[in-house]
């Protein structure tokens, strides 16, 4: 693994463990800002629409479930506030841009810029607060679950948190978004989260081997076994 050293060529990080923190950090946060950048898009999966923001989930799943595993409750509940308030300044970045005229140019025309960027601050709300909340349940589920089996069974609390978490994520995200002001009604909404969610809880499942994965090269890293 890369060395992260200062100019003087000495350790950033107290030590390998911290290393991986910012590693998973960066990752998690990177796909889970992606995430949001291209959520405006909506695709069809059968006789139901889902956001194409589902890509880089299961590298959200995979990061979430190794820093629960190795930095704790407090771990994730940081950072999840972090990547939180990273998500609204991306968005307050992108209200400015969206102001500002392209010149005459530009590839790109203020028209196109703004189709592409510009969602609607209830669904920037809804995002937010799944987000939040999904993490936090995840979280305290995935402990709650630890606490019971140890160092066993990594494949239950894994799975068994993201089954509990995304099943909120799913419905408070397109209820805030699209139920709430009507843009869905009751049947296109309850189908459209349900739809999201199965998707999401199969990624989630097939993303369980790549939970052991990560287990191994981090303990390979922190402990030279």
């Amino acid at each position: 693994m890369y060395k992260f050293e200062n100019l003087e060529g000495k350790p950033m990080f107290k030590s390998k463990k911290d290393t991986v923190y910012v590693v998973l950090a960066g990752i998690f946060i990177t796909n889970a800002v992606v995430a949001e950048l291209i959520g405006g898009k909506l695709i069809d999966v059968g006789p139901a629409v889902m956001s194409i923001g589902i890509l880089p989930w299961p590298i959200v799943f995979v990061s979430t479930d190794l820093i629960n595993e190795y930095f704790g409750e407090k771990g994730v509940r940081k950072l999840s506030l972090i990547t939180a308030s990273l998500i609204a300044y991306t968005f307050i970045v992108l209200s400015l841009a969206m102001k500002i005229p392209s010149t005459g140019i530009s590839s790109v025309s203020t028209s196109q810029f703004n189709a592409v960027f510009g969602q609607s601050q209830l669904i920037i709300v809804g995002s937010i607060i799944a987000f939040l909340a999904s993490q936090l349940i995840d979280v305290s589920i995935f402990h709650f679950v630890k606490k019971r089996t140890g160092d066993k069974m990594i494949w239950l609390r894994s799975t068994g948190s993201t089954v509990i978490s995304q099943l909120f994520d799913s419905f408070i995200v397109l209820g805030i978004a699209f139920w709430l002001p009507g843009i869905m009604d009751t049947k296109t909404f309850l189908l459209s989260a349900l739809t999201g969610y199965t998707v999401k809880l199969g990624i989630a499942i097939l993303m369980t081997p790549l939970i052991y994965l990560g287990h191994y090269f981090i303990e390979k890293y922190i402990h030279g076994h």
